[in-house]
């Protein structure tokens, strides 16, 4: 989703204010401002049991590495306009793993394939879902991240209502969303409104007129960490339905760099496995869309 221009302005003032507040290996939930005083959960996504091999061969001593800066928390700008995010710093982890040095810029997302075709790039790190079309242009990492749907209702919403299909339930969804289709085929009792964005679908359960909200997880869990939102919570999920939202997003690589896909595969790993991905999850997910 693209969020309004005024919910991008909230977003990422509070998201500059995030590395002064969670602090690296920080635990969560000993803070006593996470909303509901749980642990933030960092998600690992692949199979445990694959681990790559430290490939050999020779790596392209720079990177050129292109984004885009209106997509909170994964990328935008910082207050000096340099682009910052999720997948750019994991990006710039990646390098860093691997020694090479990384120059990153911004380009508008509908651009971003094509540069790369012209050769003016060597890797895309932006929300770019994984589909059968990239993948048959381009090498893609391993996913790094994806998209959970998720509920949003009061604390007091009784979760066992989603046990039953919440028939009768009033639910606001984004209009012509995959997450639409999905509460349509997953929950077909619910009463649901169709609202014009999440937004409107959060102004409505604000106001006490729907029961909860089903959209995208990865803005709600923002919204749940603005101003402190303590009445309100995730119920049930993370729903992870592949047909509907996708395998999750990687990073995008040129066809002809089959070796630097596995070196950026092995980086990905040992992120994950001293914690780095952990740091930087916590840095911009302080309440988990997981």
């Amino acid at each position: 989703m693209r969020f309004r221009p005024l919910l991008k302005v909230r977003l990422v003032r509070l998201l500059i204010a995030l590395p002064g507040l969670f602090a690296p290996g920080l635990d969560l939930a000993a803070q006593p401002s996470a909303p509901a005083r749980e642990r933030v959960v960092i998600p690992f996504h692949g199979d445990p049991r694959v681990r790559s091999e430290r490939p050999e061969g020779p790596i392209p001593r720079n990177l050129r590495v292109i984004t885009d800066d209106e997509f909170p928390p994964l990328h935008f700008a910082d207050p000096d306009g340099q682009p910052v995010g999720f997948s750019v710093d994991l990006m710039r982890a990646v390098c860093e793993r691997m020694s090479v040095n990384c120059t990153i810029q911004v380009r508008r997302l509908d651009t971003l394939l094509q540069t790369l075709v012209e050769g003016q790039a060597d890797v895309v790190a932006a929300a770019m879902p994984v589909t059968a079309q990239i993948k048959a242009r381009f090498h893609v990492s391993r996913v790094y991240h994806r998209l959970p749907a998720r509920f949003v209702a009061p604390a007091s919403f009784d979760v066992a209502r989603l046990g039953t299909g919440l028939t009768g339930a009033k639910v606001a969804v984004p209009r012509e969303t995959a997450h639409a289709a999905f509460l349509a085929d997953h929950f077909p009792g619910a009463a649901r409104t169709e609202t014009l964005d999440l937004d409107s679908a959060l102004l409505m359960l604000e106001r006490g007129e729907v029961d909860a909200v089903f959209g995208d997880g990865q803005a709600a869990a923002l919204w749940l960490g603005a101003r402190g939102r303590g009445g309100f919570r995730f119920a049930g999920g993370p729903y992870l339905s592949v047909p509907h939202f996708g395998e999750g997003i990687g990073f995008v690589l040129r066809p002809d760099e089959p070796f630097l896909k596995r070196s950026v595969d092995y980086a990905l790993q040992t992120l994950w496995d001293d914690g780095t991905y952990a740091r930087l999850f916590l840095r911009y997910f302080p309440v988990s869309p997981f």
